[in-house]
């Protein structure tokens, strides 16, 4: 019985988590038109400060109970994900969707394009250094976080002269503040339809007896990245991929500089405060600036169809492959 509500549940909350996706990328847009923003900086703050809080959550809970190893290989592994997984498997769905063979990457402006190019060097920077330095401390972690802030501020002055702002009404201006409200009202929808997924899924996993190494490595570590999921391929599939890319690689740079200074300043303010070894997580390293070098080269070539999304899902199957051990990408000492 137990079972069985468990799976009304994954129903119930897989449409919702469609419905909820739909209103946040619906008024997001409008966010974008009336505000003056580009699609990419509304996706690069706006969904990915939301679409994080996962992250963020796990962040904070780690790091005030002293194990804050958990969150640091999160946010790693989740920009994995983001940009193997999610954009992957985007591009292949909208190719299936279209039938024909399409470019994903439109015509950007200059300064949407800088948001994009700064966010995958800082996520790509930050962890090879922590890597070389070998340690990380709350000191470094106040510095990733005063990154965040510095950006963030200067992102939200900047303003793309669109061709539709022009013809935005003062009546729209006014419902500024509704739209905004309503997008997040749609993030929030969709990170708590992702939590009772992955509930719901553990749950069932659990019953099929399903190990709990596997679970966590695996339905856990997708779930965070659920919202970010959710939101992007419906952003990509109704043809918005600057709000979706924004959304990813914005979601990569928050992990990377908030959300990881949070992790390593959170210790701290209990008066403990951890060294943590950051060699430990050079494999996660490793893929996720290979997956950011190549979303970075095709970001650069002004391509993103179907066969560059298949080389991203194929370097997300080489992290899978690793990651359970069948691979190694390092010799056994």
């Amino acid at each position: 019985m137990y079972i069985l509500v468990s799976l009304v549940i994954l129903l119930i909350f897989l449409l919702a988590l469609n419905q909820f996706s739909h209103l946040t990328i619906t008024n997001a847009l409008k966010v974008s038109q009336i505000s003056g923003l580009g699609k990419t900086t509304v996706g690069f703050l706006l969904l990915a400060f939301s679409t994080s809080l996962p992250e963020f959550s796990v962040a904070v809970m780690s790091g005030f109970t002293n194990e804050a190893g958990i969150s640091i290989g999160n946010v790693i592994g989740s920009n994995i994900v983001n940009i193997c997984l999610i954009i992957g498997l985007a591009t292949l769905l909208v190719a299936l969707k279209r039938r024909k063979p399409i470019n994903m990457i439109p015509s950007m402006a200059k300064e949407e394009l800088k948001t994009l190019y700064f966010g995958l060097f800082i996520a790509s920077l930050v962890p090879l250094s922590l890597v070389y330095l070998v340690y990380a401390s709350w000191l470094i972690g106040l510095i990733l976080i005063v990154i965040f802030i510095l950006y963030a501020y200067q992102l939200s002055k900047i303003r793309i002269p669109l061709g539709e702002a022009n013809s935005v009404s003062d009546q729209m201006r006014r419902k500024l503040r509704l739209y905004v409200a309503f997008t997040l009202i749609g993030v929030s929808g969709v990170v708590a339809s992702s939590y009772f997924i992955v509930e719901s899924a553990v749950t069932i996993a659990e019953f099929f007896g399903v190990p709990k190494t596997l679970i966590g490595a695996t339905i856990i570590a997708f779930g965070t990245s659920l919202p970010e999921f959710s939101t992007s391929i419906k952003a990509f599939l109704s043809g918005h991929p600057t709000l979706a890319l924004g959304n990813i690689i914005g979601s990569g740079f928050m992990n990377i500089t908030l959300i990881l200074g949070v992790t390593l300043v959170a210790p701290a303010l209990t008066a403990s405060p951890l060294m943590i070894n950051m060699v430990i997580y050079s494999d996660l390293v490793i893929f996720s600036l290979i997956a950011n070098l190549f979303l970075w080269y095709f970001l650069t070539l002004g391509r993103l169809g179907w066969r560059e999304g298949a080389i991203l899902l194929f370097i997300y199957t080489l992290f899978l492959a690793t990651t359970f051990g069948a691979i190694h990408i390092r010799p056994s000492p």
